[in-house]
């Protein structure tokens, strides 16, 4: 096998790991990545899945940067050709439902993030770090288009951009919790309702 084949079996062996550990870490979390479990699942070596990353600090990091662009693909990408502001937030709005109900393959156990931020939040390190980076990276883009509905007239001159994110946070996960323990039926419904109530003109 020529070096450039080699290569590229690699990088492709690579992405298998890390989109399995996008969903086992939805499921198990990212504490509950192993080595072993992911050699079993994926027909590899331990050897071979650590050689790809060397620690399981460093696939946690690589897990959470891919589920971060599969995120950006089906909340932002959906939404992001409409008007700047309000209609660009609330189209957001429905495809973060959306992600939530029906992103099952990639994520069978709900929002790896939700689940990472219950983990992650009393401990310090670099995988706190950069999950709370991507994060607040996330309330920021949401406060951007907050500020451009308030500036069109969209929304009231005196609305505070960090509260409605703040609420708009806070409905999400709500929505997780409740589509993944409670297994409520009405929990989109409830969401649009809630949605309806922060996002009046």
């Amino acid at each position: 096998m020529s070096p450039r084949n080699t290569a590229v079996e690699a990088r492709r062996t690579k992405a298998r790991i890390i989109e399995r550990s996008v969903a086992l870490a939805s499921v198990d979390g990212l504490e509950g990545l192993t080595i072993g479990r992911l050699a079993t699942d994926l027909g590899l070596s331990k050897a071979g899945v650590l050689g790809h990353f060397g620690t399981k600090e460093a696939l946690q990091l690589a897990t959470l940067e891919r589920a971060s662009a599969v995120f950006t693909a089906l909340v932002w990408a959906p939404a992001a050709d409409a008007e700047p502001g309000l209609s660009r937030l609330r189209a957001v709005c429905e495809s973060w439902i959306s992600y939530l109900e029906h992103a099952r393959e990639t994520f069978p156990g709900g929002c790896l993030f939700t689940t990472a931020a219950v983990e992650f939040d009393a401990h310090d390190g670099p995988v706190r770090r950069n999950l709370a980076r991507l994060l607040l990276l996330w309330r920021r883009r949401l406060a951007g288009e907050v500020r451009l509905a308030v500036d069109a007239g969209e929304l009231p001159a005196d609305t505070d951009p960090e509260q409605i994110v703040h609420e708009l946070t806070g409905i999400y996960l709500a929505l997780n919790q409740a589509l993944q323990l409670l297994r409520d039926p009405l929990a989109a419904t409830r969401t649009r309702r809630a949605l309806h109530r922060v996002l009046a003109a």
